[in-house]
């Protein structure tokens, strides 16, 4: 009888699936800790984050994300306000070639509820996607109030707000969010770069910040 070979699918390791805050939390604990990149905007990193966290906001982590899949070696652990950004960021090192990346489930939110030891309060802001509500929210009232108490054609502003939050759903983008962040409430003492988060990241993960 003619021997036959069995070949076998390799199966998923997970490696991609969400980390559970207590999942990290006995990382954080061991000798085993993976690389945290928070990709919120500095702020909010200062705001709270989970300690020994490397800020790289999430339009930073998009240009410069070839770079960064060169260089970028074992666990990395993406963390956000609630996991939307995380799940952005992941796309992007994904398309670069990254396969080691997962998401904290629930984001710091989650983290600070169920393993508050892991985390750190600084001076407080508003997360960005909170102050994104606040002013859309306010210049559609003030769209639909003109339009009743001065002229109909301020209710176009309305409309216009409704229009670009269709836009920033659809491409996955939000340029109000970006203009926020150049406000003065949202500025920190000095904005992170690639290469200052290459040189603050532990040698042993063998990286080194790119010349020229």
């Amino acid at each position: 009888m003619a021997n036959t070979t069995t070949t076998t699918t390799p199966t998923t390791t997970g490696a991609a699936l969400p980390m559970s805050p207590t999942e990290l939390a006995e990382k954080l604990r061991s000798q085993d800790t993976p690389l945290l990149v928070d990709v919120r905007t500095p702020a909010e990193h200062e705001s709270l984050r989970v300690p020994g966290s490397h800020n790289v906001p999430l339009d930073l982590l998009q240009k410069n994300k070839e770079t960064l899949a060169e260089q970028f070696t074992g666990e990395i652990v993406l963390i956000c306000q609630t996991g939307n950004r995380a799940n952005q960021a992941l796309q992007h090192l994904r398309a670069a070639g990254v396969d080691t990346a997962r998401v904290l489930e629930g984001g710091v939110v989650a983290m600070e509820a169920q393993h508050s030891q892991h985390t750190h309060r600084g001076q407080q802001r508003w997360a960005m996607d909170r102050q994104v509500r606040m002013v859309a929210g306010s210049l559609v009232l003030t769209g639909f109030l003109g339009s009743k108490l001065i002229s109909p054609k301020v209710g176009y502003l309305a409309g216009a707000i409704g229009a670009g939050l269709t836009f920033s759903a659809l491409t996955d983008s939000c340029a109000m969010a970006a203009a926020l962040n150049k406000m003065p409430w949202n500025k920190v003492e000095a904005d992170p770069t690639v290469e200052k988060l290459l040189a603050e990241i532990p040698r042993s993960t063998q990286i080194q910040a790119p010349r020229g």
